[in-house]
């Protein structure tokens, strides 16, 4: 959208507890119930890339390295439409966070309590 009246225009980022290579679970949208591997986040766009989840087609030119057609890929996804996976209970579930003595962070599943590691897989 053109800014017409030049007004500066504030985009909001917020904090996530997802991590790269995290198994998340679509709750919205047309990828709904689906899941995937992280493979990258876009935190000054507030979205993500899942593996397998909303693919679209994309027409590409042929370039002396590949041959063009049409390609599909993955789209990036809101981050608001994602639900960590608990590699223990093996549903999607919200985070809590719990500070440990030495004053590292840890995810903590909010359903069974375990905790989820940063390299979920």
């Amino acid at each position: 959208m053109k800014n017409i009246f030049n007004i500066s225009v504030k985009k909001t980022t917020y904090k996530t507890s997802l991590k790269k290579n995290d198994k998340v679970l679509v709750i919205s949208g047309k990828d709904n119930g689906k899941s995937g591997k992280i493979l990258r986040i876009l935190s000054d766009r507030n979205k993500a890339l899942v593996e397998g989840v909303n693919i679209v087609k994309k027409h590409q030119k042929p370039t002396p390295t590949s041959s063009g057609g049409i390609v599909e890929k993955e789209a990036p996804i809101e981050l608001s439409n994602l639900l960590i996976v608990c590699p223990k209970c093996a549903e999607g579930t919200r985070i809590s966070k719990k500070v440990l003595e030495d004053g590292s962070k840890i995810r903590i599943c909010k359903k069974c309590g375990e905790e989820i590691p940063e390299e979920n897989k």
